[in-house]
């Protein structure tokens, strides 16, 4: 007998369905259900509906005093009724998306060890490299996985090197995955690599659960990683493998090895140039330039920095340049001044966009022979002006109206979080250029009042990226994640984004998130096919992509005893 669609089968019964936040409707569950799965007198008599369970949950939600108590209701209501929790966060998902992602993960990141009260996917030691195939048996996922995000913890958000709390992030990308794009949260897999940690709180503090050894680097941290990717592909052959927060060089060491071989992405990489991009495309639609045209100064090259110099320049390329024309529209800048082809110690991934030395020989240096932001401002008169630094307050009055003297319409873009650490605040910008800035952050800003007018800060998000993308890629049976993909996530993101109106933001808003990556999702299976790397047989996209989409909406669950010849889903 065929099971329909929208009826669940299990073996379970009683507190073992209740107990399993996949299967757990609570106080939802029907009197036939109740009856069927032996949960009479295991639940109040009277049947809610999902409707009123959700009212009575964001009740309960609105009562918590802060948002930390807010992401622990929220992650207690993951592991007790998943339907439920994305109904919730479907229902208020602008409110609730800085709670269960940036910046409250960060917080709920740093007290993991002493909040822990359930695991969260898998957490492979570096100590144990024979006990990774041992993790996915024992995981247990007979119909598959579609998704992992997995992280090492060494560079998370803006706080640094976490350990083994660094999962939370991976937990906190995938509900975005599910809320946004509609991802089956039955079919993903948050992953710690637990390599170490060099966070000294961490290794004194007697809770910590993780290992207390020094971060493990080198030929060793390679060859853990190589066991892992092959583990998962082993065990998922067509699984995409989305990395977070990830150290600089392990970050861009593994997306060198594996990029263009595996389906996989980096998201502070690419995730943070492809939703960089659309805002800058959006400020090109306001300002009527031409993306090649620009002079840009990015003042954090670290992986996440030139991620984004390395989604725009893609993008000059397609417009006409060549590569190192491309290159040469940029200027980077951090701790040691300019990166010039002298500047010691420069990493490999930073190299193409070194400035010749020769080339500012004559520009003023300090004391230590640092050639400064306010002296590049001055003489690069750059277009762009974008933060990746973690330095709070860089962009200083001086050096802003510096490029507002030189730009009518200057794109500022401090996209550093948590808040604590943005390189400049919205309302100053504003300020300081006399209302002419387009502006865009990394964390979430109110609207900013000047002069009459009120300006929509845009959230340079990579929620706005990553969830289409993703199901883009599994829909596609995609083999890898393209430059082409990429790029035509990103505008479309710009597409989405209304700026006719003055004081308009240069991204969507997060309201329209869902709507946004289902779009960004048709357009990366498109790109995908026109690249000839998709697998899929696919005649409608769109048909496709509503199809994939998985709902919060209970199905009717049935004891297995009443079906024959069917095999039971747990």
């Amino acid at each position: 007998m065929n099971v329909p669609e929208n009826v669940i089968i299990t073996t379970l019964k009683g507190k073992e369905v209740l107990s399993n936040p996949f299967l757990n409707k609570g106080t939802a569950f029907t009197k036939e259900e109740r009856e069927d799965l032996g949960l009479d007198g295991l639940l109040p008599p009277r049947v809610l509906t999902l409707d009123e369970q959700a009212n009575r949950t964001y009740e309960q939600y609105q009562m918590r005093t802060t948002n930390l108590f807010k992401n622990g209701l929220l992650n207690d209501l993951y592991n007790r009724n998943v339907v439920l929790f994305y109904r919730l966060l479907k229902d208020h998902l602008a409110e609730m998306l800085p709670i269960i992602y940036t910046p409250t993960v960060g917080e709920a990141i740093q007290t993991y060890s002493h909040t822990y009260h359930r695991s969260g996917g898998l957490y492979l030691s570096i100590d144990d490299p024979e006990g990774i195939e041992k993790a996915f048996t024992n995981l247990g996922q007979p119909n598959g996985i579609d998704l992992i995000v997995v992280t090492d913890s060494e560079s998370i958000l803006g706080i640094g090197d976490q350990g083994v709390g660094g999962i939370n992030i991976a937990i906190g990308k995938l509900a975005v995955y599910t809320a946004a794009a509609g991802i089956d949260p039955s079919r993903v897999l948050p992953i710690v690599l637990d390599v170490g940690t060099n966070n000294q709180a961490l290794v004194a503090d007697p809770l910590y659960i993780g290992n207390k050894f020094a971060r493990v680097r080198g030929e060793r941290y390679d060859q853990f990683i190589d066991l892992f990717v092959q583990a998962a592909r082993k065990f998922f052959p067509e699984v995409l493998i989305h990395w977070e927060d990830l150290g600089n060089v392990n970050a861009r060491k593994i997306l060198d090895k594996y990029g263009d071989k595996i389906l996989t992405f980096n998201d502070d990489i690419q995730g943070t140039g492809a939703v960089t991009l659309a805002a800058v495309m959006s400020g090109m639609k306001i300002t009527g330039a031409n993306l090649k045209d620009q002079r840009i100064v990015v003042f954090g090259p670290g992986a996440g920095g030139l991620g984004i110099a390395d989604q725009i320049s893609d993008a000059m390329v397609l417009e006409g340049l060549s590569r190192e024309e491309a290159y040469d529209r940029f200027w980077a800048i951090d701790y040691r001044g300019l990166l010039t082809d002298e500047t010691p110690g420069v990493f490999n991934f930073q190299k193409p966009y070194v400035r010749k030395a020769e080339e500012v020989k004559d520009w003023d240096m300090n004391e230590d022979g640092i050639i400064s932001l306010m002296k590049v401002v001055q003489k690069v008169k750059p277009t762009i002006l974008i933060g990746t630094s973690g330095q709070a307050g860089a962009f200083t009055e001086e050096i802003v109206k510096e490029m507002a003297n030189h730009v009518e319409r200057p794109i500022i873009l401090p996209l550093s979080n948590p808040t604590a650490l943005t390189e400049a605040v919205p309302e100053n910008l504003m300020k300081w250029t006399e209302g002419k800035a387009l502006i865009a952050t990394g964390s979430p800003f109110a609207n900013v009042e000047y002069q009459g007018v009120s300006y929509e800060i845009g959230q340079s998000n990579n929620a706005f990226i990553f969830p289409g993308l993703g199901l883009g890629a599994i829909v596609a049976k995609a083999e890898v994640i393209s430059k082409g993909m990429f790029a035509a996530a990103a505008y479309a993101v710009a597409r989405m984004c209304d700026i006719s109106t003055t004081g308009a933001s240069l991204l969507p808003s997060i309201e329209k998130l869902h709507e946004v990556s289902k779009y960004v999702a048709i357009e990366v299976v498109n790109a995908a096919i026109h690249e000839g790397i998709a697998r899929a047989d696919i005649q409608d996209v769109e048909t496709a992509i509503e199809e994939a989409m998985w709902m919060p909406e209970y199905k009717e669950i049935k004891s297995v005893g009443i079906w024959t010849n069917i095999h039971s889903y747990a």
